[in-house]
């Protein structure tokens, strides 16, 4: 394994929805989890949003999209989308 592999595989990986598409190369993805509660021991749903980097611009809204963590490319973007898994339905 080279050392731009073993780079890569270190970094968190996440799946979630494209819900914004209005930028140029950046999408708003959406990731959704179930978490317990820490004083009433219910199970929550989370949401989280991202801004994501999307260099050829190829994610639409509802798009279900891969993305990795990289360094800083500007105030708020700290993800790149890796592929898109699943195409949204028109």
């Amino acid at each position: 394994m080279s050392e731009n592999q073993a780079r890569t595989s270190r970094r968190r990986t996440l799946q979630g929805v494209v819900v914004s598409d209005k930028m140029n190369k950046t999408r708003v993805v959406q990731i959704r989890y179930s978490a317990k509660h820490d004083k009433y021991h219910k199970v929550v749903k989370v949401a989280n949003k991202f801004k994501a980097h999307d260099e050829k611009n190829e994610s639409k809204m509802g798009d279900v999209v891969r993305m990795m963590e990289t360094r800083p490319l500007s105030k708020d973007k700290r993800w790149i989308i890796r592929e898109i898994v699943k195409k949204a339905e028109l």
